[in-house]
């Protein structure tokens, strides 16, 4: 087998030249001695190189890094004394072992690649207690942050729940349930996760309780900082809320893969990383004839994103429209076979109060909304 060409970041390591012989005695060419993170990267992403020989105290190495090292098909190894396995890294080495890099790099060429690079174990793997509920919709505001709402305070009653507001672009759980707190728990999970510091305990203390047995992960608090939810953060928050109960997600509404060759995260992986995750998906779209139109689309496109199960709620149904529910029924089994519909009526004035409250309709009050979403809140929770 031939050797593959080793990319070394040694970071100014007194161990540097004792690695470079070593390899250079056994016959392993080095690609490039890079002198950053950045060089790093940028020379992983040639295709050129299947491995790089790291150092622990490498400026910048956190679980993006890692993720787009792996992204590239390049395997790390790190040679230091810190455990990095919580950033994903898998192979290391102290520097009292320097003389076994040889045996791990033949190692490493023998073993696959994680199935998924883009999504590797940054967290130690834990038993998945709760289901894990996706909130989808078009764009066009369709109501998906109060279906989710609902749906999560529902759970709530019973049984302990997380609510992620996941959405990039208009977060507004926060507002929506008055929490007025400035900070994201949502920003805060994603750079504990990065740095390996995510747990049980830290998670906790991002989280907002409401009620006995309602948590709420806040959003972004604008727009234009989806840029600090790094590639691999969403599976992390998901898998840690549900050691905590059942996770309910209210996600963004595009699930376009961003063409960057530089392999980043774009603005809509948390997303398409929420929806990877779900269990049960629910897609909202609203019922007049533009919402109907954008629905059907995006029901179309969910088939190529996910197996988990889609449930179709046709949301603000009203007799204005004159149409019968079984007309739309219908119309939506023409491009698909979801797992069901459900149908909500518009609750304008019990909305306005919730809102207006801060609280969910739950709370708020009796609410059609609510009664409509049970028969639902069964099948995906069951």
């Amino acid at each position: 087998m031939a050797a593959t060409p080793i990319l070394l970041a040694a970071s100014g390591q007194p161990w540097e030249s004792q690695v470079l012989e070593m390899l250079e005695a056994a016959r392993m060419p080095v690609l490039k001695r890079c002198v950053d993170l950045t060089d790093l990267l940028a020379s992983a992403a040639t295709g050129q190189s299947q491995l790089a020989v790291l150092s622990d105290q490498l400026m910048g190495l956190d679980a993006d890094a890692v993720m787009r090292l792996l992204r590239c098909d390049v395997r790390p190894i790190v040679i230091g004394d810190q455990d990095l396995s919580g950033i994903g890294i898998q192979d290391s080495l102290s520097v009292e072992r320097i003389e076994k890099l040889v045996e791990v790099i033949l190692s490493t060429q023998t073993v696959k690649l994680i199935a998924d690079p883009d999504r590797p174990d940054v967290l130690p793997a834990q038993e998945a207690l709760g289901r894990v509920v996706v909130v989808h919709g078009p764009n066009g505001a369709p109501g998906r942050s109060l279906i989710a709402t609902t749906l999560a305070a529902m759970q709530a009653r019973e049984h302990p729940t997380v609510l992620i507001d996941a959405d990039p672009q208009a977060g507004s759980l926060a507002q929506s349930l008055g929490i007025l707190d400035e900070v994201s728990g949502l920003l805060a999970a994603a750079r504990l996760a990065n740095t390996g510091g995510l747990d049980e305990e830290s998670f906790a203390r991002c989280r907002r309780r409401l009620g006995a047995k309602l948590d709420v992960l806040t959003g972004l608090p604008r727009a234009d900082r989806w840029t600090e939810l790094r590639a691999g953060a969403m599976e992390s928050i998901i898998g840690l809320s549900q050691a905590v109960g059942d996770v309910v997600v209210d996600s963004g509404f595009s699930l376009e893969a961003d063409q960057d060759y530089s392999r980043t995260a774009g603005r809509n992986q948390a997303t398409i990383d929420s929806v990877a995750c779900a269990d049960q998906l629910v897609l909202v779209g609203s019922a007049e004839p533009v919402g109907l139109s954008r629905l059907t689309r995006c029901l179309v496109g969910l088939s190529e994103q996910t197996s988990a199960p889609v449930h179709v709620v046709v949301n603000r149904m009203r007799d204005s429209l004159g149409w019968h529910r079984r007309d739309i029924q219908d119309l939506i089994y023409t491009y698909a076979a979801p797992a069901s519909v459900t149908f909500v009526p518009m609750d304008l004035s019990g909305v306005d109060r919730s809102v207006v409250a801060g609280r969910s309709l739950v709370e708020a009050g009796k609410s059609p909304v609510v009664k409509a979403l049970e028969p639902l809140l069964q099948q995906i929770m069951s």
